[in-house]
Order: C-alpha cells, then sequence, then structure tokens
C-alpha cells in the first residue's frame, strides 16, 4: 500500500472525497489515502505542502498560485471544481452595518494572511473602489474564531463560503449583508513536486478516482439529503448549492491562469507572475 496525505477544507465540496475513502476505492488500488480536514483554509493548507505535513491539498485557485509563484515547491494537476465560489460578506447580527458601503474602513477577519478570506478581502475592496492598501486585517484561524471576534467586536466584518455559514445566519449569529463570487474556478488540486516525481501512476490514479465520483455525484440518490444532514444544512440551502456547483475532471487552462495571475497582481496580492509550466503539471 502507498500512502498518501491529502488535505482540504471540511466542507461540502469535499464529500466525493470521503465517499471514495469509505466505499474503498483507493484501497483497491493498493492506496492509502490519509484525508485530513484542515478548517483553517488555504493559508495554512499552503504551509502544510511547503513543510511536507501533506502530499495533496484540494485548495483555492488563487491561494495555492499566490503560494506556487512565492516559492511553495507544488503543481496544480487540476480543477476540482470549476464553478466560482460565493463568499458571503457577514457581520454580526447586532452589529450597525447595513450595507457594504458601510464596511469601507472597517477591520475585516481573516483566517491566515494568503488564505481565500484574505485574498477575497482584496478583491472585493476593489470591486467596491475602495483603497486596498489601507485594509485592516484581524487573524482568526478559523470560523469559531471569527464568531468570536465578530460577536467581541475585535474585527468588524468576515468573508467566507456562502452556505457553510449559512447555519450561522439562520441562528441568528451573523448577518450577511452581501456576496462576491470568485472571477475564477474555486478549487483545484495541488501536489507537492516531490511526490509528483516519486509516485505519477499513484497520482494519476487518485485522480481517475475521484473523478469518476464527481462526475455523476449530483445523481447520487438522495444525495441532497446526505448533505444537508452532514454540515448541518437546510435541505432547500443545499438543492440551491447543488444547482450551482461544477465539478471539473479537466487540467487548469493556461488562459484561466493567466486571468487569476493577471488579477493578483492588479491587485498586488503578487509581484511576478510564474510560467504556465512552473504553475500547472496535467497529469
Amino acid at each position: 500500500m502507498k500512502t498518501i496525505n491529502i488535505v482540504g477544507v471540511p466542507e461540502h465540496f469535499n464529500l466525493p472525497w470521503h465517499l471514495c475513502i469509505e466505499n474503498g476505492e483507493f484501497e483497491a488500488e493498493g492506496i492509502n489515502l490519509n484525508w485530513t480536514d484542515v478548517p483553517e483554509g488555504t493559508g495554512k493548507m499552503c504551509q502544510m505542502l511547503r513543510d511536507g505535513e501533506t502530499d495533496m491539498a484540494v485548495i483555492l485557485s488563487e491561494g495555492i498560485v499566490k503560494d506556487i509563484v512565492g516559492g511553495n515547491p507544488s503543481s496544480i494537476v487540476q480543477v476540482y471544481v470549476n464553478s466560482p465560489l460565493l463568499w458571503g460578506i457577514h457581520v454580526a447580527a447586532t452589529s450597525p452595518y447595513q450595507t457594504l458601503a458601510d464596511l469601507e474602513h472597517k477591520k475585516v477577519a481573516i483566517s491566515r494572511y494568503g488564505s481565500g478570506s484574505h485574498l477575497m478581502a482584496i478583491v472585493n475592496a476593489q470591486n467596491n473602489n475602495w483603497e486596498t492598501d489601507s485594509l485592516e486585517f484581524e487573524l482568526v484561524n478559523t470560523i469559531d474564531g471569527a464568531v468570536e471576534s465578530l460577536t467581541n467586536g475585535t474585527s468588524d466584518y468576515f468573508m467566507w463560503e456562502r452556505f457553510m455559514t449559512q447555519p450561522l445566519v439562520d441562528q441568528g449569529v451573523f448577518r450577511r449583508i452581501g456576496e462576491c463570487p470568485t472571477p475564477w474556478p474555486c478549487f483545484v488540486i495541488a501536489v507537492r513536486n516531490e511526490v509528483l516525481a516519486q509516485h505519477p501512476q499513484t497520482i494519476a490514479r487518485i485522480l481517475e478516482i475521484i473523478n469518476n465520483t464527481t462526475k455523476e455525484f449530483k445523481d447520487i440518490p438522495s444525495i441532497d439529503r446526505t448533505l444537508a444532514s452532514k454540515y448541518n444544512q437546510k435541505l432547500e440551502d443545499i438543492q440551491q448549492w447543488l444547482r450551482l456547483t461544477q465539478w471539473s475532471q479537466k487540467p487548469l487552462e493556461e488562459k484561466v491562469l493567466n486571468k487569476i495571475q493577471n488579477q493578483l497582481f492588479d491587485l498586488k496580492i503578487i509581484d511576478k507572475k510564474g510560467t504556465f509550466a512552473e504553475i500547472v503539471k496535467a497529469m
């Protein structure tokens, strides 16, 4: 058995991986795929790839592109979710802020620097013609940390995946005052270059197995009920999310990478651009 360590966020996007693991599909191919949930998100997963704590990551496109350009010795092998991620913009339920305009000079909670919550706060600021250089950040690590920070008033707003935060909105913990979709496919699969060089066939087989599942994921009987129960969601919210979400089985295209890099460069999130060959390795 070859052991491959993989990380991802504990969110509904990644249920296909758990189904494949539970069904023994990787094991049947002699692969021990060891999954770890990382609630801290993309910034933490980038660090784990750098430190060799994981071999693979299901990770936000903009975050891993930024980190590879910054020296992370990993490559994007495939797009995992082709549809944009819909980021909800949240304040505490008791907050005086009612509109996006109210947040212009306010402090934003982020899970980590380099995470999606950090990068998308900059994208959102640009979308609203705010001065991105003057954004203030409060590091909160996880969604629980964000709840604490917004409730205590140490930060003013927090951006996170719109459907995963819906229970907090329903419970009256957060109030959502806007949404901000990513301008690109949201999740990709990244692999450390050392692992790609040593185990290319194993990585290719892992992709083949997950792709077979994501192709048919929406057709699994009662998958909406399974998702709603497992991720504490209302059935109608999950059904809407399923309609909006499109999984992918294809490599990242050069024109899409260029779009991501150009926007990150324009926002001063990266100060140089990498080449397609440096960032993407299609299997």
